[in-house]
């Protein structure tokens, strides 16, 4: 095993950093991570971006430094891949800080699931699965934003770059042993595209609990609530349930009240109330004389579509034992559901890619026998 220093490097000037930056583009791979705060706003606030080289740890002040574009041309740099372990939230803090989205990557956490590890699972099991080392949990709820750093917060951040690269060594070689590494590049690939291309305003009713009871003019005013609460969210940088709550617009969405003396209820009062409860009316008023309204959403499952989703599972179960998988990985709940209750069903998404010929033509095919057999 490669020895790697874990000793903190703290770098708070542009031209420290350009110098590093330089160095580490001429690499294949380096180790990257964050850490942000977002308690009280919608964005993560980044605070630190923590470099490892495979053998020396490096903590980048964003806050003191000036200048950030060397760094941004290493994470855009299509010659060095990233690694980085359950990134998506990383990727959400790079963007907010450098206006970028690291490619290539090389996700850990989805590495180990495609070795057959389990999903989910966290960077300081993997570590310890795959290296034998433990590593400590003390700072992960800090203040990041404070400064100066602890030592201990500074140690922490270290460690989470330390070992990446000698996971990575010896993922890439399981993954290509069992040919799988196309497998793990698509799925990284995806998760790049869903940063850069995150859910529009107008489809997050489509979350809500309880939305597919909605209709008409009911479900028209639940998708433009919660579009004015994702937009005002966003530029306001505050978390949405902090404006408004994800009931109060359901409820409002089943009321359509026209008064401000009915638009009152808990959760929406007081400050709030005087604050929107104008704009609130319009939204609702305007969904009303709204020709385009949304379709309904899917319902539950029925009771036949219920059993159906049970045998595939155990047809979902059967192949990930055989291809040595968490059955998470092959197929997510939704993805299942929608196939189950769709009158013609067809590959979307994931299901499009590697995992087509592992699980999506057979749950098509083991789909269309239940329905053969529903009708004879």
């Amino acid at each position: 095993m490669l020895k790697v220093d874990t000793t903190p490097i703290w770098i708070d000037s542009s031209e420290r950093l350009a110098e590093l930056c330089a160095r580490w583009r001429q690499q294949s791979a380096v180790a990257l991570d964050t850490e942000f705060m977002r308690s009280r706003t919608f964005y993560p606030q980044p605070a630190l971006v923590q470099v490892g080289d495979g053998e020396r740890c490096y903590l980048i002040d964003n806050l003191a430094i000036e200048d950030l574009q060397p760094l941004r041309d290493l994470l855009l740099d299509p010659r060095v891949t990233k690694i980085m372990h359950s990134c998506s939230e990383d990727l959400e803090t790079l963007e907010r800080l450098l206006g970028a989205i690291p490619e290539p990557i090389f996700d850990t956490q989805i590495a180990a699931a495609l070795t057959g590890m389990g999903a989910g699972l966290g960077y300081a099991a993997t570590v310890k699965e795959l290296l034998n080392i433990e590593l400590p949990k003390s700072e992960t709820r800090s203040d990041w934003l404070q400064r100066p750093l602890s030592d201990a917060q500074k140690n922490y951040a270290a460690l989470d770059v330390a070992w990446l690269p000698l996971l990575y060594g010896v993922l890439v070689k399981r993954l290509r042993e069992r040919g799988r590494l196309e497998w793990l590049r698509e799925d990284c690939d995806a998760l790049v595209s869903a940063a850069r291309s995150p859910q529009p305003p107008e489809l997050y009713y489509q979350k809500v609990k309880g939305a597919w009871r909605l209709r008409g003019q009911q479900l028209a005013a639940l998708q433009d609530l919660c579009a004015w609460r994702e937009r005002e969210a966003r530029v306001r940088d505050v978390p949405r349930n902090h404006l408004l709550k994800e009931n109060v617009c359901m409820n409002l969405a089943q009321q359509l009240p026209r008064h401000l003396a009915t638009l009152a209820q808990p959760g929406l009062e007081g400050r709030a109330l005087r604050e929107h409860g104008d704009s609130l009316l319009q939204i609702i008023a305007g969904a009303a004389e709204r020709q385009d309204t949304p379709p309904r959403l899917p319902q539950p499952l029925n009771r036949r579509e219920g059993e159906w989703l049970k045998l595939l599972r155990q047809e979902i179960n059967a192949i990930a034992e055989v291809e040595d998988l968490p059955a998470e990985i092959l197929v997510r709940k939704k993805e299942l559901e929608t196939l189950v209750q769709s009158p013609q069903p067809e590959l979307q998404g994931r299901l499009k890619g590697w995992r087509a010929e592992v699980i999506g033509k057979p749950l098509l095919k083991a789909l269309h026998e239940l329905r053969e057999e529903e009708t004879r």
